[in-house]
């Protein structure tokens, strides 16, 4: 993995700003107004999806940053028509959902992912924004109309405290809540949440082995953290460990209401540094996204400063062909500069996601030992896991993820 790829896996659009419910943990800036995407933006972000979408099969718009549905159908329906035949993705917290919305989703063969963070007490931090009433009632609601609909839909669950018994009770949570994959972050430092991340090595390796645990009682549910480990894991047993990671870094750009993109991390969306200035690579409205994405080293002063830490940590992370690199947006929220490193995130959700899901498989092993050694000592046990996860399976030319919006490095390129 070398390079900014010319060529993104997915482009997530913003249909507006706004979001209903207010968050602890949310990183938006903006969250609070609502300015709405113009069709014209939409249009001309059309003008090289649309191209991209052609030539491969698995591109995606995805509908995120905010609450897309806030919009409203109208609104939406007239951002999704200029794109042609592309998949639609929605990262949506469900408080909106009814009949109406499903019947919108089934139409438009729309891919939902649904953001809850467990059962009700861990939605706690979760309130209807100016009412300050809890929104996991309303999240439910859209929750039952989904399934009253039949339309599938995809769960993203946010940890902020990886306490003792909370894996294996999240698991069976989202086993009965009837979603068909599942991904789950530790909460992250960016944004305006500034509250730190950094839970303890002990704590989030015990959360990780112990989802790792529940899901080997009942591997009915797809969880992309561990189909990840899973496809690792096959990759090095099978020695084709550079089919992991893409051969390139994904651009991933955002496109703002007002037409800005943003490359690699829609987080950065909303800010300014005096150094870096408000972190776009162009606006669509002014220069085509097929330009800003090709010359991303130089639509972005901040963009070389990264590829050059992501170098670093190709040199110095043994972890690095698991994880690719710190994010972008980690690295600049906790440190103020992309060439750092390590960071809580990929500590959290990399290393120690890595070393738990060993924990609870690779038990001939040292813990000492490296993620490496430990995998080999195994090969007998992950042989048997992934032929339960078939999702997680080495083919000719990646490693396949879920298909939930938060892919791991998305797809080679």
């Amino acid at each position: 993995m070398r390079g900014i790829s010319p060529v993104p896996g997915y482009v997530v659009m913003q249909a507006n700003t706004l979001c209903n419910l207010a968050c602890t943990y949310c990183y938006l800036p903006d969250r609070a107004f609502h300015r709405p995407t113009p069709v014209a933006v939409a249009r001309a972000v059309a003008e090289s999806t649309d191209r991209w979408a052609a030539d491969d099969p698995g591109f995606a718009i995805v509908w995120h940053g905010g609450e897309p549905l806030a919009a409203g159908r109208p609104a939406l329906a007239a951002l999704m028509e200029p794109f042609g035949d592309v998949e639609h993705q929605v990262q949506t917290n469900a408080t909106l959902i009814n009949d109406d919305w499903c019947r919108f989703f089934s139409a438009r063969r729309m891919r939902v992912s649904v953001s809850v963070d467990g059962p009700e007490e861990c939605n706690d931090h979760r309130v209807i924004r100016g009412f300050g009433r809890p929104a996991y009632p309303r999240i439910i609601k859209g929750i039952e109309a989904l399934r009253r609909n039949g339309v599938p839909f995809a769960a993203l669950c946010v940890v902020s405290n990886p306490r003792p018994g909370l894996a294996s009770r999240l698991y069976d949570y989202f086993l009965e809540l009837g979603c068909d994959a599942l991904g789950v972050s530790i909460e992250e430092q960016e944004g305006v949440n500034e509250r730190a991340n950094d839970a303890g090595d002990d704590a989030v390796r015990t959360f990780w082995a112990e989802l790792a645990a529940a899901w080997r009682r009942d591997p009915s549910l797809r969880i992309r953290e561990i189909d990840h480990v899973l496809g690792y894991a096959g990759a090095l047993l099978a020695g084709a460990e550079d089919r992991v990671l893409p051969r390139r870094i994904d651009p991933t750009p955002m496109i703002s209401p007002d037409g800005r993109a943003f490359l690699l991390s829609p987080e950065l969306a909303g800010f300014t540094d005096p150094g870096y200035g408000d972190f776009s690579a162009g606006n669509v409205l002014r220069r085509p996204l097929n330009d800003i994405v090709s010359e991303a080293i130089v639509s972005a002063s901040w963009v070389t400063e990264f590829v050059s830490g992501v170098e670093a940590c190709r040199r110095t992370c043994p972890y690095f062909g698991f994880c690719g690199g710190a994010n972008a947006g980690n690295r600049y929220f906790e440190h103020g500069r992309f060439d750092q490193t390590h960071t809580n995130h990929c500590r959290n959700s990399r290393i120690r996601l890595l070393e738990g899901v060993l924990d609870e498989v690779a038990i001939r092993s040292a813990a000492t030992d490296s993620a490496a050694t430990r995998i080999h000592r195994a090969a007998d046990e992950f042989a048997l896991l992934i032929a339960k996860a078939p999702s997680a399976a080495v083919t000719e030319d990646r490693c396949e993820s879920t298909g939930t919006y938060y892919n791991w490095n998305n797809r080679s390129r």
